[in-house]
């Protein structure tokens, strides 16, 4: 869960012991040694973790099946006089929560996604959009990952499949139903994480914005954004690679040169040119059936004057289609 930390009332090793001991001897042999075990990890969590909680801290304690381990853990809590709560079916019963909420959420949401070539600013207008007080889905921020073969984030691994719906559930929780909300294009994957398929249906459908930059400013917003790859040429090459299959030796052997004597303006905008542009033909008007009608919106520059601009643009483009549907 968001947030949550780790107090084991019964590791892995423990647990194998009491159970062992419950098999071979007997349920009250193994509460015993159970109970014993529990009490002393309970007394050291209580000094590591919780020692400068004040009076009114209220936490929320689960286990697997809201069983006894996180019902002792809040009994003592609660006698130290925390308000503390237990969550109700455990752990168990929240993911089947999430999973059912997951599907029927994005059908009470009106989407309005963000298309656009490689590198035109989209997570940038999210951030301006979100500024001016509009409602974003950021599901690039949350997936940890920038949703290409260059995606990767510089010392920020993705969350697990499991952590990611938690965090987007938390999300889509938090959205107000009969706003607009603005979310990006995005494929079913986003590095190696999935994107619900009731919602990924939900996004295809939704009218589209078209975020248009010149090449130039487009290759100026990558540098920027991937310093960290250039700054690391050979973590570059290793992601290059993974492009062999799409592209010819030839084109690969020219992209390493260009890696390697630090052109990288002719660089980005030979894969802009080459690799991105026709892979965003392909797939945005395979998969979003509102792209040939979507409203352009342009960046006219890389300040952050114009990306406000263009925020305004896209909300103004999205009241009047809300004002015409109406």
């Amino acid at each position: 869960m968001p947030g949550a930390i780790n107090c084991p009332v019964l590791d892995n090793e423990e647990r194998a012991r009491v159970g062992t001991l419950h098999k071979q001897v007997g349920a009250f042999e193994a509460r015993r040694l159970g109970g014993a075990l529990a009490a002393r990890n309970i007394g050291r969590h209580i000094e590591q973790y919780f020692a400068e909680r004040p009076r009114d801290w209220a936490p929320l304690v689960y286990c697997w099946r809201g069983g006894q381990r996180s019902r002792s853990f809040t009994h003592v809590l609660r006698e130290i006089g925390w308000r503390a709560g237990q969550l109700e079916g455990g752990y168990r019963a929240y993911r089947r929560q999430v999973i059912d909420d997951l599907e029927r959420l994005p059908s009470t949401l009106e989407f309005r996604v963000v298309c656009g070539r490689t590198g035109c600013g989209k997570s940038r207008l999210l951030g301006a959009l979100a500024a001016l007080g509009a409602q974003v889905l950021d599901l690039e921020q949350l997936a940890a990952h920038r949703g290409s073969v260059l995606g990767d984030l510089p010392d920020s691994p993705q969350p697990t499949q499991r952590a990611f719906e938690s965090a987007l559930w938390s999300a889509l929780r938090a959205l107000r139903a009969g706003q607009p909300v603005f979310v990006e294009a995005e494929s079913k994957r986003i590095g190696a994480l999935h994107v619900p398929d009731a919602l990924m249906a939900r996004m295809r459908a939704a009218p589209t914005l078209r975020l248009e930059a010149s090449v130039a400013d487009r290759t100026a917003l990558l540098i920027d954004e991937y310093h960290h790859l250039i700054e690391d040429p050979q973590r570059l090459l290793a992601q290059l690679e993974c492009l062999r299959g799409l592209h010819s030796t030839e084109t690969l052997t020219r992209w390493r040169e260009l890696c390697n004597r630090g052109a990288w303006p002719e660089l980005v905008t030979d894969l802009l040119t080459l690799h991105y542009d026709p892979a965003y033909e392909r797939s945005m008007f395979r998969n979003y059936v509102t792209q040939p009608e979507a409203v352009a919106v342009t960046l006219a520059d890389t300040t952050h004057e114009a990306l406000v601009e263009a925020a305004r643009g896209a909300l103004a483009a999205t009241i009047g289609t809300a004002k015409v549907a109406a």
